[in-house]
């Protein structure tokens, strides 16, 4: 391995991935910045993605690096991705999921933002939905990241405000992230997220930056997050648990905000709305579920007696 320490570290965490961690790891060869290291951190994968991601390390040594737990544990992506951390040697720190992929530009992109944006520590781009990659006759759709004002730096906690889960803009996704390693010296995954809760462990991640960072937010779309039936998302959605996680990680954030001496009126009272459902049900069915059925049932209303007229 080279002994000058690379600019970009890419950690990308696996189990379960052996469709699709070559293509992962292909896309992260195909840079045209090539000053990076790879970490492929195995999460105590039983499939053969450990074989493939172990013959990858062995045949480019100075750029790729394989980690796993002690004895092989399976410990969850949130532990996984700070051994990486932990691991790494780079002046900045991507995240690439094992299932995503970048496209070419993508590094030097992000580097070049960072190059015009001194004051910026963390940089989240917009993302690809990746829909064709099972068929060509389905198209992929750019998700900008909320529904402000893009290319530009935000500071805190003003995205905090804006996207989800307490706003209403659409949050960015791992494999679209960069920061400087500086942020990493107070701020990591948070590791309570596992299990069927692992799926806001971006969420817990994005909110301390949002809190604690300066944030650029480009509309650049370098990365293809892969949309599947089988991913972790789907499968809360699809069980009925997505209001356990939910619940789950607004009460972590509660916690963080208290423990971190946090007070913010605006982040409040947003945050209070958000854990109506789940500590005033009662409350919430009266001050938001009935109002709503009153509006769509008088829209069904209006509509009849439009047709009527029309007729």
């Amino acid at each position: 391995m080279n002994i000058a320490s690379p600019t970009v570290s890419v950690v990308t965490c696996f189990y379960n991935e052996e469709i699709f961690l070559e293509e992962t790891i292909q896309s992260v060869l195909a840079q045209t910045y090539t000053d990076w290291e790879l970490l492929l951190v195995d999460d105590g994968s039983p499939d053969t993605s450990t074989a493939i991601a172990k013959r990858y390390a062995e045949a480019y040594p100075d750029k790729i690096i394989y980690l796993q737990h002690e004895h092989r544990a399976n410990k969850g992506v949130c532990k996984s991705r700070n051994l990486g951390i932990a691991k790494s040697r780079g002046k900045f720190i991507a995240y690439l999921d094992a299932d995503d992929v970048w496209l070419p530009g993508k590094l030097q992109n992000q580097l070049n933002i960072f190059d015009q944006h001194p004051q910026a520590t963390v940089l989240l781009e917009a993302s690809s939905y990746w829909y064709s990659w099972q068929s060509s006759e389905r198209k992929n759709v750019i998700i900008p990241i909320g529904s402000h004002e893009q290319d530009k730096l935000y500071t805190p906690p003003e995205l905090m405000l804006q996207l989800y889960p307490l706003g209403k803009g659409a949050a960015p996704c791992p494999s679209g992230m960069m920061v400087r390693r500086s942020v990493h010296d107070h701020i990591l995954f948070v590791e309570d997220f596992i299990g069927p809760t692992a799926v806001y462990e971006d969420q817990a991640f994005l909110a301390q930056l949002y809190l604690h960072e300066n944030v650029f937010v480009s509309s650049a779309g370098n990365n293809l997050y892969r949309q599947r039936q089988a991913s972790q998302v789907s499968n809360v959605h699809q069980d009925g648990r997505y209001h356990y996680v939910r619940q789950y990680y607004l009460e972590w954030f509660e916690r963080y905000l208290k423990e971190h001496s946090i007070h913010n009126n605006e982040i409040d009272a947003l945050l209070k709305q958000a854990l109506m459902p789940y500590r005033s049900p009662l409350r919430f069915r009266v001050f938001h579920d009935i109002p709503l059925r009153i509006v769509r049932k008088a829209k069904q209303v209006a509509r009849k007696l439009l047709n009527r007229i029309a007729a």
